[in-house]
C-alpha cells in the first residue's frame, strides 16, 4: 500500500513530495538506461539539515516501478531501522546510512552496478584517466576503493563512507563492486552518474582498440573539470527534460 493511501491524504501533501518526485524520476530513467541491476542498487536523498534523515527506495522493488509515495523515510541514527515492517535492504542501510551519518555534504547518494563503471571497477587500476571531455569532468574528483570487503553491511558501509569526506570527491569507484556517486540534489547526482557511466564506456571501448590513448594533460584536465563544475544549469535542465518525458509517457511515477 502506498504512503498516500495509508494516510488517505492528497499526494501533494506527502512529506517532501517534490523531492520524492525527483527521486522517482531518477529511478525510472536509470532503468530505461539499463544502469540498474535486477531489484538491487539504491538511491537516497537527505531531507534534514544535518543530512541524517533521508528518502530511499523500498527493499527489492524494481526501479521501473518506483513511485513518489513508495519511498521510505529513514533516520540514519535509528538503530531499529532494520527491525520495522518496511525495513530497507540491509546493504542499502549499511552504505547509505553510513554516508548520511558521516558525510553531511553528500545530500544525494546513488549506487549502481552499471556495466561500464563496474568493468572499470574490475581493472587492476580503476582510475578513470582524462581521455575525453566527459572523463576530464572527473579528474581529481573521484576516488578508488581498492579494499572490497564483501557485501556492504554496516561495517563495510562505515569504511566506504570515510573515502568520501573530501568535498571535492564526488564519485567512488568501488573496486570489484560498482560505483557510488554523491551530489547536492537529485539532478546534480543523476547528471554526474550519467556522465560517469558514459565516460567509463568511452574509456573501456578505447582500451578495446589496443591502440595508444591520447590522454589530456593534468592542466587541461583540471581546467575542463573546473569549467564543468561551474557550467550553469545543465543538471537541472537534464532532470527537468526527463521528468517532462515521464509526465507524457508514464506519469504514474508522481503518485
Amino acid at each position: 500500500m502506498s504512503l498516500a493511501r495509508l494516510h488517505k491524504e492528497p499526494l501533494s501533501n506527502l512529506p517532501y513530495y517534490e523531492e520524492r518526485v525527483d527521486l522517482a524520476a531518477a529511478f525510472r530513467w536509470t532503468a530505461r538506461l539499463n544502469m540498474h541491476e535486477a531489484v538491487a542498487n539504491h538511491f537516497s536523498l537527505s531531507v534534514s539539515e544535518d543530512g541524517t534523515k533521508f528518502l530511499m527506495n523500498p527493499n527489492q522493488v524494481h526501479f521501473s516501478r518506483i513511485k513518489a509515495s513508495d519511498l521510505l523515510l529513514i533516520d540514519a541514527n535509528d538503530p531499529d531501522t532494520l527491525s520495522g515492517p518496511n525495513a530497507p535492504d540491509p546493504t542499502a542501510w549499511g552504505l547509505h546510512g553510513a554516508i548520511h551519518r558521516n558525510v553531511p555534504h553528500a545530500r544525494c547518494v546513488m549506487h549502481v552496478h552499471s556495466i561500464h563503471a563496474t568493468v572499470l571497477a574490475s581493472l587492476a587500476d580503476s582510475t578513470l584517466p582524462p581521455v575525453d571531455q566527459n572523463s576530464a569532468m572527473f579528474f581529481n574528483r573521484h576516488v578508488v576503493d581498492a579494499n572490497y570487503g564483501g557485501l556492504a553491511f554496516e561495517e563495510e558501509g562505515e569504511r566506504c563512507s570515510q573515502l568520501l569526506t573530501d568535498p571535492k570527491v564526488k564519485v567512488m569507484v568501488m573496486g570489484n563492486h560498482g560505483v557510488m556517486v554523491i551530489g547536492d540534489t537529485v539532478a546534480d547526482t543523476f547528471n554526474r552518474m550519467f556522465y560517469f557511466e558514459r565516460a567509463a564506456e568511452t574509456y573501456i571501448k578505447a582500451l578495446w582498440t589496443g591502440r595508444p590513448l591520447r590522454t589530456l594533460s593534468d592542466d587541461i584536465a583540471e581546467k575542463t573539470a573546473r569549467e564543468m563544475d561551474d557550467y550553469p544549469g545543465q543538471a537541472e535542465r537534464h532532470l527537468a527534460e526527463l521528468k517532462a518525458i515521464l509526465d507524457e509517457e508514464e506519469p504514474v511515477y508522481r503518485n
